[in-house]
């Protein structure tokens, strides 16, 4: 019996998980950073909380890692139609806070579906795709139902107002789409409806403290201290750290609470700060191994639903990781979303969770489904 559990253990594949850890290890210690000079109240209420996600964390990973991919594919569409009725009760019924109406509250408990959203369209679209000829180049005509299928829950996390996380779900379809072979008519057709498309969203579709993230963007400068604060104050976080940082608890910035929101977008801007450009490098590179690691997935697996999934996820990942990144650099306009397993809050954790789980159940099916 024990050797069974040793030839369980030697083909089990740990190394999504272990690319977890290594980095939301980084990412407690960075949160530590951030608020151990603050009140302890205030330290228990983010470190202590954001290990308590993580244990639940580990738990769905586990949990999710269970499911084998074709329980997976049996379960896309339900899970996409369940997360499109949630999206539609959080705007009649939903919580809000800062401005927007993002959060259901379930006995107690806030969940947040337009996090769960972009795992639900990534199982649907791959689930379409895997059924709708797999090995034909997609033209512009076959992208009709998977556009239907991602403008409707993006029309309605816009509404709530979440415009970062609307736009991620274009980009996953984006992702998902050429790796199903689109053909490159197609894609500089989409590239000049989606130049329009902004043109035209920027002039009559978005918010006026939207547009004013555009142009806070572009300058900074233009209001200092009102709209490109938070822009400046990231910017010279980051250039302080130079190579090696200041060390860790040694942001000035943070303990001096010059950069609002340090625990949340902000939070490689911090990191940054203490562990220079040497230790953003080492996280960097951890990410990189991340993504590496989903596409030797996607061509490791046997189903072509596998694969496209294995590739839908890896663009979740890539797309926080890299609009975060840019966006506390000052090459991207702020639109708060979280750097993965580094930034505070419960439910971009669990989802992120989910992710790692179902990547885990496709490399584990190569060897026990």
């Amino acid at each position: 019996m024990k050797q069974t559990i040793l030839d369980y253990l030697k083909k089990y594949d740990f190394s999504f998980i272990g690319s977890m850890y290594a980095i939301f290890f980084l990412g407690i210690l960075n949160l530590y950073s951030i608020t151990h000079a603050q009140t302890s109240s205030k330290v228990e209420s983010i470190f202590g909380s954001q290990l308590k996600w993580f244990v639940l964390a580990n738990v769905v990973v586990f949990v999710v890692a269970f499911f084998p991919p074709k329980t997976l594919f049996r379960l896309s569409y339900w899970a996409y139609a369940v997360n499109v009725f949630l999206l539609i009760l959080v705007l009649i019924l939903g919580e809000k806070g800062m401005g927007a109406q993002r959060w259901l509250v379930i006995g107690g408990f806030r969940l947040q579906p337009s996090e769960l959203m972009k795992i639900s369209l990534a199982l649907a679209l791959s689930r379409y795709y895997a059924r709708a000829h797999p090995e034909k180049m997609l033209l512009l005509k076959d992208l009709l139902i998977p556009f239907i299928i991602t403008i409707v829950p993006t029309v309605l996390i816009v509404l709530q107002p979440d415009l970062g996380t609307g736009l991620l779900l274009i980009l996953i379809f984006l992702v998902i789409s050429f790796y199903k072979r689109l053909r490159w008519k197609s894609i500089g057709i989409i590239s000049v409806i989606g130049i329009i498309s902004g043109l035209l969203m920027y002039n009559f579709g978005l918010k006026e403290y939207q547009k004013k993230r555009i142009l806070t963007f572009i300058d900074p400068q233009a209001d200092a201290q009102g709209s490109g604060y938070n822009a400046i104050q990231s910017q010279i976080a980051i250039g302080s750290g130079r190579f090696l940082g200041k060390g860790f608890k040694n942001s000035s910035q943070a303990s001096l609470n010059y950069l609002p929101e340090n625990h949340t977008d902000f939070v490689f801007s911090i990191f940054n700060e203490e562990h220079g450009f040497f230790g953003s490098i080492v996280l960097v590179s951890l990410y990189l191994i991340l993504f590496l690691r989903f596409v030797w997935l996607a061509g490791a697996v046997l189903r072509f639903y596998d694969s496209v999934l294995a590739i839908g996820i890896m663009s979740i990942f890539f797309w926080h990781t890299f609009i975060n990144m840019c966006m506390v650099m000052g090459l991207m306009p702020i639109v708060g979303l979280p750097l993965p397993f580094m930034s505070y809050g419960g439910s971009s954790l669990i989802t992120f969770a989910i992710c790692i789980g179902i990547s885990t159940s496709l490399s584990n099916s190569r060897n026990f489904f």
